[in-house]
Order: C-alpha cells, then sequence, then structure tokens
C-alpha cells in the first residue's frame, strides 16, 4: 500500500469543547478551563465504584496544570488519585487495571495541536467507557447535579512512579514473543518519541528486546518539532536518522503513545495501516481467532485475516467500539488503521510497545527486512482527507452522499461508507475535530482520488 496523502486544513478559529465517549478535550484556555476540567473530573468521580482513581498525563506543556485541576476535581469529589505521573496512554490503561482502580483518567490530546488537551475516562478495566456510562457522566457535568464534599469527606493523593515497569513486564512476558530469538537479531532501532512519554517507555523495551536503540525527540519535555500523528509526511526527521545510523527500522509514536508508525531501513515509512497489520500476521501465526478493527482501516487487514483463515469483523471508528466487539467474539487480535495495535493478552487497549514488540518478533522469526516483510502483504492506495463539516445537518449531508454512490453497498454504523469490490470511501463527522473525515482505497492512486474529490463535491455542494 502506499503511503496515505492527506489535505491539510487551514488554521481556524479555536473549536468549543469536544465531548465524545472517550472524554473531553478543548483548547486550552478557551474551551477547556480549570473549572471545566474540575467539574467533568468530579462528574466522572460520582459515577465510579469504590476505589481510587488513577491520573496519568502525557508531557504537554498545559499537562501540570491540567493535571492538578484534574486532581482537585477528584479530590474535591471524595476520591483518592493515584498520580501515574508522565505515562502514556497504554501505562496507564494498565495501571488500573494492575492496582484494581475505580478507573481512571489520561490527561492526552492525542494527536491533536499543541494548544489543546483532555481528559480521557476509563472504565475499572482499564478501557475507555462505554456509551451509556458516558452519557450520564456528561449529562451529571450538564445538569449541575451534586458534585462536591464536604471538607471531611475530600480524598487525598499520591504518587506510584512503578507503572512503567508493570507495563514492560506484561508485554515481554506475551507468549508471542520469542525473547532470545528476538536479542539474537540484535536489531538497530531509532525511536522518534515525539517529546513525550514514548520517548522514555519505548527505547526502554527496545533496548530489553536487545535492541541498539538511538533517540530522536525522546525528551518528555512537551516541545514538539513536527506534526503530531505519526504520518509518513511527518516522519522525515526519522527517515534521515535511521539511514544515519544505519539502522534496521524506525519507529514513531505520537504523544500518548497509543500508535505506532514504522520507518524502514532505506528511511521510508511504511504507513501507518501496516502496523496492524504486520503485528496480526504474527499472532495469527501463532494463535488463530477472530480479528476485530474499524471501517476506516486499509483492506490490507482483510488478505491478512483471509491467508489464516479467520474472520474480521469491522466496527464504528474508535478504541470504545473495537474492544467492545473484541471482548464480545474472543478476538485474539484487533486495533484501527491509526497504527493502533490491541492484544487482548496484553491488555485490551491499542499500545505502540506491543506493536513495536510483535514488529521485532517477524523480523527476528522472519529474518527478513521490515520492507520485505510490508511487501508480501497487497498493495493499495489510500487517500485520507480532513474538511470543515458543512453547517447542514448530516442527515442530509448523508443522504446527498448515497445518492451520489448509489451504486455501492452502503454502511451506515458510522457516518457513511461505500464499497463497491476492492475499493471503499468512508466519510464521517470526527469525534476529535470539527471536521468530516475523508477515507478512501483502491488499487489505484487515480481512482482513490476520483473517489475522495466526487465525496469533496458532494459535501461542499450547495444544498
Amino acid at each position: 500500500m502506499t503511503s496515505p496523502s492527506r489535505t491539510q486544513l487551514p488554521d481556524r478559529t479555536p473549536s468549543p469543547l469536544m465531548i465524545s465517549v472517550a472524554g473531553i478535550r478543548g483548547v486550552v484556555g478557551e474551551s477547556l478551563t480549570p473549572p471545566v476540567i474540575a467539574r467533568f473530573a468530579a462528574a466522572f468521580a460520582h459515577e465510579l465504584g469504590e476505589g481510587p482513581v488513577v491520573v496519568g498525563r502525557d508531557a504537554r506543556s498545559s499537562g501540570p496544570m491540567v493535571l492538578r485541576a484534574a486532581v482537585a476535581g477528584l479530590t474535591a469529589a471524595g476520591r483518592e488519585v493515584i498520580d501515574v505521573g508522565l505515562a502514556t496512554t497504554p501505562t496507564t490503561q494498565l495501571a488500573v487495571e494492575h492496582l484494581h482502580a475505580a478507573g481512571g483518567v489520561i490527561l492526552t490530546a492525542s494527536h491533536n495541536p499543541a494548544a489543546w488537551n483532555a481528559l480521557k475516562f476509563l472504565s475499572p478495566r482499564g478501557e475507555f467507557l462505554d456509551a451509556e456510562t458516558a452519557a450520564r457522566v456528561r449529562a451529571r457535568y450538564e445538569t449541575g447535579g451534586e458534585l462536591w464534599e464536604r471538607w471531611d469527606r475530600l480524598g487525598s493523593a499520591r504518587e506510584e512512579r512503578a507503572a512503567l515497569d508493570w507495563h514492560v513486564a506484561r508485554v515481554l512476558g506475551l507468549e508471542f514473543l520469542e525473547l532470545p530469538r528476538i536479542r539474537a537479531r540484535g536489531l538497530r532501532v531509532v525511536v522518534d518519541g515525539c517529546a513525550s512519554g514514548g520517548g522514555i517507555a519505548l527505547p526502554r523495551l527496545l533496548r530489553e528486546l536487545g535492541a541498539e536503540v538511538h533517540e530522536l525527540d525522546c525528551v518528555p519535555n512537551g516541545r514538539f518539532t513536527r506534526e503530531l500523528e505519526p504520518l509518513p509526511e511527518h516522519l522525515g526527521a526519522l527517515g534521515r536518522a535511521v539511514l544515519e545510523h544505519g539502522a534496521d527500522m524506525g519507529v514513531a509514536v505520537d504523544p500518548d503513545a497509543d500508535r505506532a508508525a514504522f520507518v524502514d531501513a532505506g528511511g521510508t515509512p511504511l504507513g501507518e495501516e501496516y502496523t496492524l497489520a504486520l503485528g496480526t500476521t504474527v499472532v495469527l501465526s501463532r494463535r488463530r481467532g477472530p480479528v476485530v478493527t474499524n471501517l476506516s482501516t486499509s483492506r490490507i487487514l482483510e488478505e491478512v485475516c483471509a491467508r489464516h483463515g479467520v474472520p474480521l469483523r469491522r466496527t464504528a471508528v474508535g478504541e470504545a467500539h473495537v474492544v467492545a466487539a473484541m471482548r464480545e467474539i474472543g478476538a485474539v487480535a484487533g486495533g484501527e488503521g491509526n497504527g493502533g495495535m490491541i492484544l487482548p493478552a496484553a491488555h485490551y487497549g491499542r499500545d505502540s510497545l506491543v506493536a513495536a514488540a510483535l514488529v521485532t518478533q517477524g523480523l527476528a522469526v522472519s529474518g527478513a527486512t521490515l520492507r520485505a516483510l510490508a511487501d508480501d502483504l497487497p498493495r493499495y492506495h489510500m487517500i485520507k482527507v480532513k474538511i470543515p463539516r458543512p453547517d447542514t445537518s448530516w442527515e442530509g449531508t448523508a443522504q446527498r452522499l448515497e445518492r451520489a454512490f448509489a451504486d455501492f453497498a452502503v454502511e451506515s454504523t458510522d457516518g457513511v461508507r461505500f464499497s463497491r469490490g476492492d475499493e471503499w470511501l468512508h466519510v464521517r463527522p470526527s469525534g476529535t475535530e470539527p471536521v468530516v473525515r475523508l477515507i478512501a482505497e483502491s488499487p489505484s492512486d487515480a481512482r482513490t482520488r476520483a473517489l475522495i474529490e466526487s465525496a469533496r463535491r458532494t459535501l461542499l455542494a450547495e444544498v
């Protein structure tokens, strides 16, 4: 598959607070303020059972303020808070599970620009909330129900700094990894840590796997030097570093390190869609079973599943949707095509450390290069575009799209997805930005571009 191309949006007026199943996100000092943070944290606290609440954060410059406001809200609601400090999203998820906590809050806006931050709420299983619980949290926040405890019933906060130890140990103990073979391969890897927690976690794991690690932007100071999504067009510095160090591969993450993307020994990005396909290939070679992904993920994964004779199920976009389906059907692997690998044997959450470990396993067992592993998979052309969301109702927009693509099969679980043969187009309102996302894929770059342009004209046409 060629690297997906994307259209960037022009600068716009900052958006209002974005509220979704995962939590809330907004521009710090505008839509995301200390009162909003504290009140939402307190509303979340009141929807949990007994026990402490785990809090972790990425390295954004606003992180310390957002942490203090969130802890204030949680303790004012009577909760004990366990602060795991600077931690990746999967590390925080595992800490909730390890500590038998009532829930958790991850303070990260993931791929959104530096001005943004967010509160992502976790269930007692360390997973994102289901829609029903998220709706109750939002209703409590908006209706002004009782949130605050008396002075003699306030909670407390303490620090816990062993969360990464638990995370690394969990990954190294996976049955899918042959540690002696991986260590014997002696990989040389460059890590682009995106100036956040992944810059600590990934180098540590890879060194445990016997790799010689060279670090790029691994100081977690939040001074981002590239666009935050680990997309091919953002990984030029990583590609140059791979060539400079003669590395076998490079791996890049986003600020909360739940997503990973890889660069081959020639300094060329594979594209984030390959992460799930490569990881799932390793898993299915040792344990067969169903796989789950979302509606926007490349058809490459369909080929991987077909080769191993296992079913692939698709869900709405979003980790919570994928995880719910994985639990329902007992999936052995799953994730999203944005570089998010989910392995139930580790935990039910996207995890860049799991992805990196599985890729090193694939390299060690095959003896091949990363590029050779990627070239063994089918090749498709994918394009991802985002445009400002039209002022018209989404229902009207969807109807116009359905008329424009009348000869395609339609799936309306999440936005509208049109498919025909080996080509497809997915159009959906974003849950994290005030935009509509257009994703298309086909065997031909020209055909994929035609699908995108047809959808764009339909979206922007006057009603």
